[in-house]
């Protein structure tokens, strides 16, 4: 057990005593200040308890030596500063990432790399050895980065299921499909019957996944209109597709619209002309972001379990810089329909 009558000695606290004050041993008080999985929660917090009680500060440049690692994983994503910090999901990926690293040594640095130059810089960032891991998200078509990363010898981890195969690259994802179509359904079964959809951008495993969810709910019932306007995610689009969908078929009384962002500019277009939501059209947004809950009706959406995906991801990570080699399999989560006034 702690001991929690030791005196703070003069000097420097040392490793030795750290592991005195938590009563384990000197070798656990290395894994956990080294972020190793092999440490029990019991032993996690002893340890943590002790550092905190002794002062002990790790010295940096002589692990780095030990260990060759530079403690900071790169957090990339591949779209334009203006989409990065205008889309919520982005912000709620950080702020869970960051928050399951702070267990461990690991600090997070992010990075847009929308261009072959920013790609040039990641890679060359990792081949100098300045991270000990890369996670990667917003990824469009076939990417090289990833392949050339780990080709780098860096461990990696896709936010997003990759639209080709990458054999040995582990990635975390929410059940796009399963939520688009739960979403769907849920709009049958309250009696619509016209429907639209507007897509997220078709060169993400992420768009198509919620096109064919969409696709899906609706196949084989009859009576049923299914229309299909293209987006990008972004809150213009979403616009744009609703006056489309509007053209196409004027009656329409139920959107799927493949972000919140889309369905906000939906949402707009549709007061603007006229229709009451949900009365006349029944809307349907995914993300479940902030933006759901903040428009006028709030938005009916589909939850990703945004932390619990940075957690997975900072297991895939840490897992393949302690295990280099190691197979991982990836991680898919569950989704859930939130319910609001919009539908």
């Amino acid at each position: 057990m702690p001991s929690s009558s030791r005196v703070r000695t003069a000097g420097r606290p040392t490793l030795e005593q750290v592991a005195a004050e938590a009563g384990v041993s000197r070798g656990t008080v290395s894994r956990v200040i080294n972020g190793s999985l092999e440490v029990s929660e019991s032993k996690l917090k002893a340890v943590q308890d002790a550092i905190r009680k002794l002062g002990y500060v790790p010295n940096q440049a002589a692990r780095s030596l030990v260990t060759r690692r530079s403690d900071t994983v790169l957090f990339v994503v591949s779209e334009s500063e203006e989409r990065v910090f205008s889309e919520p999901f982005f912000a709620s990926l950080v702020r869970g990432l960051s928050q399951e690293l702070s267990s461990t040594p690991l600090q997070l640095n992010m990075m847009m790399a929308s261009t072959a130059r920013q790609h040039e810089r990641v890679e060359q960032l990792v081949r100098n050895g300045h991270v000990d891991g890369v996670v990667l998200i917003s990824l469009h078509g076939d990417d090289p980065l990833p392949r050339n990363l780990v080709a780098a010898g860096a461990p990696v981890a896709l936010i997003g299921r990759p639209m080709s195969g990458m054999d040995g690259v582990p990635f975390v994802d929410a059940d796009n499909l399963a939520g688009a179509r739960a979403a769907t359904e849920y709009l049958y079964q309250q009696g619509r019957r016209r429907f639209g959809t507007i897509t997220g951008t078709q060169d993400m495993a992420a768009g198509i996944d919620r096109l064919m969810g969409y696709r899906s709910a609706l196949k084989g019932r009859r009576g049923v209109t299914r229309l299909v306007a293209q987006g990008d995610f972004g809150k213009p689009s979403g616009e744009r597709a609703m006056r489309e969908l509007l053209e196409e078929d004027p009656e329409i009384d139920a959107v799927f619209a493949a972000s919140d962002l889309m369905a906000a500019g939906a949402l707009r277009v549709l007061r603007a002309e006229g229709r009451r939501v949900p009365d006349d059209v029944a809307l349907i947004g995914f993300d479940n972001s902030d933006v759901a809950r903040n428009t006028d009706p709030a938005l009916t959406s589909v939850s990703q379990p945004v932390h619990e995906m940075g957690r997975e991801l900072v297991r895939l990570l840490v897992t393949q810089i302690e295990r280099p080699g190691q197979a991982l399999a990836p991680v898919i989560l569950p989704t859930e329909l939130v319910r609001r006034e919009s539908a």
